[in-house]
């Protein structure tokens, strides 16, 4: 008996919340008519593709039991440099240009956080939370203050084309899942993070260069970050420095609701997909119930608070 309930307690620590999403998916189809179809899936698995790339990168500076709060503001200084690209030219050559400098963007700006965290030995809620600051306001500046036109046809594509009714952004998500995931479970690299999170300074007595890890672990972030930043461009149609706002909270929403725990080494990408998707499920229900924006935020507040306290209660048991 107690073997079973050990096996009980065990699978609902591993997979407690992919069954709340599946309930919540279940619940939101009974009040909503027209929700329990794929159209619905597929639509809340590309509004959840851009902010859940983005959380990917916050999750593995969690796990470092570091912080990342520049994110949106680095997607939308990225979405602003690519659209700068594409309106010079509409081409494929500009079109993959603009992708490659809204993600080289996202480096500098990862890579400044990383700097700054790894040798400067900021805490890194602080140094990103400049971040934030600076990229939005460099953002402002390039633009001067207004959305730059990105419609150009070839770097829009991506965003309306679809395979098997399933759109572009979704399948860039997917990728940017499925290689994250063998970085952090199956490479070297994603065993010093894990190392890093859970004793750092037994990590750096192991051999383990942490300075070298975190740099990777921000221009990581930083990089998706920019990613996003160009993804949503092509779904916009415009760069916009007013874009990614309050992004960096539901990437960490989705981190935190997804198992990754705030004490660091704990987490994995696949539960941060889950997380995302519980919160873009929420958003899409709450919309479609007609649910005032600003209950919205107040639901979306009790559920980042109530996953923090099963992650607290989890770790004082443990």
């Amino acid at each position: 008996m107690d073997m079973k309930m050990i096996n009980i307690k065990s699978m609902l620590d591993t997979y407690g919340m992919l069954i709340i999403l599946i309930l919540l998916f279940a619940i939101l189809s009974i009040f909503v008519d027209g929700f329990f179809s794929l159209r619905t899936m597929l639509s809340i698995m590309e509004q959840v593709s851009m902010f859940g790339i983005i959380s990917i990168g916050v999750t593995f500076a969690i796990i470092t039991t570091g912080i990342d709060l520049s994110s949106g503001s680095v997607a939308a200084l990225s979405s602003v440099c690519a659209a700068l690209v594409v309106s010079a030219a509409n081409s494929v050559l500009a079109a993959v240009a603009g992708f490659g400098v809204a993600i080289l963007a996202g480096i500098v700006c990862g890579a400044i956080n990383g700097v700054f965290i790894a040798r400067g030995k900021i805490p890194p809620f602080i140094a990103t939370l400049g971040m934030m600051t600076i990229a939005r306001g460099v953002a402002q500046i390039v633009s001067g203050g207004r959305p730059i036109d990105a419609s150009a046809e070839y770097f829009t594509w991506i965003a309306d084309f679809k395979l098997f009714g399933v759109p572009g952004l979704v399948f860039i998500y997917a990728i940017v899942v499925v290689l994250s995931h063998v970085i952090l479970s199956r490479s070297k690299l994603g065993r010093h993070i894990y190392a890093i999170g859970g004793n750092e300074t037994a990590a750096r007595i192991s051999g383990i260069s942490v300075r070298k890890t975190l740099m990777i672990v921000y221009i990581f972030a930083g990089a998706l970050a920019g990613l996003a930043g160009a993804m949503l461009a092509t779904r916009t149609y415009a760069g916009n420095p007013s874009y990614g706002l309050a992004w960096e909270l539901d990437a960490i929403a989705a981190a935190v609701i997804g198992g990754i725990s705030l004490a660091g080494g704990v987490g994995t990408v696949m539960m941060c997909v889950v997380g995302a998707l519980i919160i873009g499920t929420v958003n899409k229900g709450l919309n479609l119930l007609g649910v005032d924006p600003y209950w919205q935020q107040i639901v979306k507040g009790a559920i980042i608070i109530f996953a923090v306290l099963l992650d607290t209660l989890k770790r004082r048991k443990g």
